[in-house]
């Protein structure tokens, strides 16, 4: 098969996908008018509501479905929540023009009916069609065809990241400088003189400019762009060093690039965030009395003290607070300074079982229910350990940009209890940070799902 022709196909593949969420919207609302209207008394209606229904898939089609399927690097927490944004639109337009026309109503059983049937559909393929994307450009369709000006090592770099994942969809045509380094491996075209006859014979999509200093040249390569229609992208010169991502913005008409990305500096992110708290652990403690009376009456039997572990932790902002825990060792001094071990003496017979299965951690419910802690999120570490790591480990300090969690990131991932090593500690701050700059709704209850498994089958770190 040749290019044209893998160009001609993956050229149509956002369409097609565009296409099978239309015939979702129509199969489940054909489905969802049988359940609800077994005796057919919406039939002389019929063709405005299917009218309504296609008129409102409309605005799907062009606000959120280039977006839905346009990830380069796919991530199924952001494809998810752009198929739930989907279906909102829709049942935003339908409702609406449904309302505003004033001719049938459906009721609240029929709208209940149809999007409770339509978000499993449509959650289910924001699953499945992104792999179908990756596997296609794997296969060489769907492909975009790249051009690099420069043969730095900005270039080497960006050239190594495009190909990294075949899924990703680039295919490098060549590289352009004035002049070719040593020991220089890519497909080297020639003088950036020939650029212009080079993207226009080959049809590139996309230039990627990488050399630094020179505005007379930036200015030919976008005027090149412009003439063939291609997208033109500026890649900064950032140490291989620094591994962080950036953020565009803009003071006035300058812009400028941000290392850190929060998304919990929205307000309307700390609302969900706040809310997803409040309504969990206002359920969970509900139910609290029913675990909190036989763990109590074991820890009472196993030695004296107290039923909970009361310790002051670092929270949101380097603010102190007061972390609850069931008390799962024998009161001793060293419980604000020392890390629990495997084999640590101070731990009672059920305080052992406790650590093991997390139950020592569910007090911090009521953390959770006052807004001190959040439910996912970096784990709050002892105030001395605050001290210490902050001035050992890079990037600590970033933790506390949001407040701790019941569980985090790098809990889920095999990096909680001791850390005996300096190297624990600093995969535990890259999880985090990593959390915090790619925070969303559906990766909460990904990790919260992943915790309850992983306390299932029991942890090895759990100790």
């Amino acid at each position: 098969m040749t290019n044209s022709r893998k160009i001609y196909y993956g050229k149509y593949l956002r369409a097609i996908l565009s296409c099978t969420d239309w015939i979702f919207v129509n199969i489940f609302f054909a489905i969802a008018l049988h359940i609800c209207d077994p005796a057919d008394t919406y039939a002389a209606s019929s063709r405005i509501l299917w009218t309504l229904v296609n008129v409102s898939f409309i605005p799907v089609l062009f606000w959120t479905a280039r977006k839905r399927y346009a990830w380069r690097a796919i991530q199924i927490d952001r494809v998810f929540l752009q198929a739930i944004s989907s279906l909102g639109v829709h049942a935003l337009f339908f409702m609406s023009l449904n309302a505003f026309i004033g001719i049938i109503n459906l009721g609240e059983k029929f709208y209940l009916t149809y999007y409770g049937m339509l978000l499993p559909a449509f959650a289910l393929w924001a699953v499945v069609a992104p792999w179908i994307i990756k596997a296609f450009r794997r296969k060489g369709y769907n492909f975009t065809r790249v051009a690099i000006v420069g043969t730095n090592d900005t270039a080497r770099r960006l050239y190594e990241q495009m190909l990294s994942d075949p899924g990703f969809g680039y295919r490098v045509m060549g590289f352009f400088d004035n002049g070719r380094p040593e020991h220089f491996h890519g497909k080297y075209i020639g003088s950036i003189d020939k650029l212009h006859d080079f993207v226009s014979e080959n049809k590139i999509d996309q230039i990627y400019f990488t050399i630094p200093g020179h505005d007379d040249l930036l200015s030919s390569v976008v005027k090149i762009a412009d003439d063939n229609v291609a997208e033109f992208f500026y890649v900064p010169q950032i140490s291989r060093y620094i591994s962080r991502s950036f953020e565009l913005h803009s003071i006035g008409s300058m812009p400028v690039l941000t290392t850190r990305r929060n998304p919990l500096k929205s307000q309307v992110n700390k609302i969900i965030k706040r809310t997803f708290d409040i309504v969990v652990s206002s359920i969970f403690l509900c139910f609290y009395p029913l675990i909190y009376i036989p763990v109590a009456i074991g820890i009472k039997l196993s030695s004296p003290g107290p039923v909970y572990f009361r310790q002051q932790r670092t929270g949101y902002k380097n603010q102190p607070f007061t972390c609850l825990k069931f008390r799962t060792m024998k009161v001793n001094v060293d419980a604000d300074r020392a890390q629990a071990t495997a084999d640590d003496p101070r731990k009672t017979r059920i305080g052992d079982f406790l650590r093991r299965t997390s139950i020592d951690e569910l007090p911090q419910f009521i953390n959770v229910w006052k807004g001190d802690m959040s439910i996912v999120g970096p784990r709050p570490h002892m105030i001395k350990h605050t001290e210490d790591y902050s001035r050992l480990v890079d990037r600590y300090m970033l933790r506390l940009l949001i407040k701790p969690g019941i569980t985090g990131w790098a809990q889920v991932n095999g990096f909680r209890g001791q850390t005996d090593e300096l190297w624990k500690m600093e995969k535990r701050v890259q999880h985090d940070v990593w959390y915090i700059e790619n925070w969303t709704l559906a990766l909460d209850l990904k990790i919260v799902i992943r915790t309850i498994i992983n306390a299932i089958h029991g942890e090895k770190n759990a100790f």
